[in-house]
């Protein structure tokens, strides 16, 4: 049986886009296996020095430490489980929300989600697939201004996903025609995407 890991990370909670998107394509679909980890409403700690050096394990962690390898491994293991990853990720400021990189932070890990070769970095979680659903209020999509693309597109090929769909919502905030008819191509897409997921 297939298994989801989606993400969701607005900040905007019932009023997000983004995951009313997810939401409504998880309800249709015949996804069994399905988790949600909401990274705003219970948002994961920021990576410091001290987690950092957590991260890499060795004796003599601190209290605080042990818990930050702990909560990383628990996200890795969430991922492993997964077959398909679902990540809801609005445009802030150009980029992802610090809800979604604080995840990222903890999972990509040397030796656990990637390693070092003579041959460079190889990524550990092969043989699964992710859907970005990217939503903004303006158009950003094949222009300059369009960063999130890039950076997941590098960092899940990072760690072996290398088979990755973006949906776009494009000019959510350019007005109410404008709106639906962003939302209407993001629940296109999606209805094309995860018929095949």
């Amino acid at each position: 049986m297939a298994k989801t890991l989606v993400l969701k990370s607005s900040i905007l909670g019932e009023f997000s886009q983004s995951a009313k998107l997810i939401d409504e394509q998880i309800e249709r679909s015949d996804h069994d296996g399905v988790a949600i980890r909401d990274l705003a409403a219970e948002p994961l700690p920021m990576l410091d020095g001290a987690g950092a050096m957590a991260l890499r394990g060795g004796a003599n962690l601190s209290e605080q430490q042990q818990a930050v390898l702990a909560l990383s491994d628990q996200l890795v293991e969430e991922l492993k489980a997964a077959d398909t990853l679902v990540i809801a990720a609005p445009m802030y400021n150009f980029h992802v929300p610090v809800q979604l990189k604080a995840w990222i932070d903890l999972v990509c890990r040397a030796g656990v989600t990637f390693r070092y070769t003579e041959q460079g970095p190889e990524g550990l979680l092969t043989g699964k697939k992710a859907v970005v659903v990217t939503t903004r209020g303006g158009r950003h999509k094949d222009s300059v201004t369009e960063m999130i693309t890039p950076y997941l597109r590098t960092v899940l090929g990072f760690i072996g996903i290398n088979e990755v769909e973006f949906v776009y919502a494009e000019a959510l905030n350019m007005g109410e025609e404008e709106q639906r008819a962003g939302l209407a191509h993001a629940r296109h897409q999606l209805n094309t995407v995860f018929d095949t997921v």
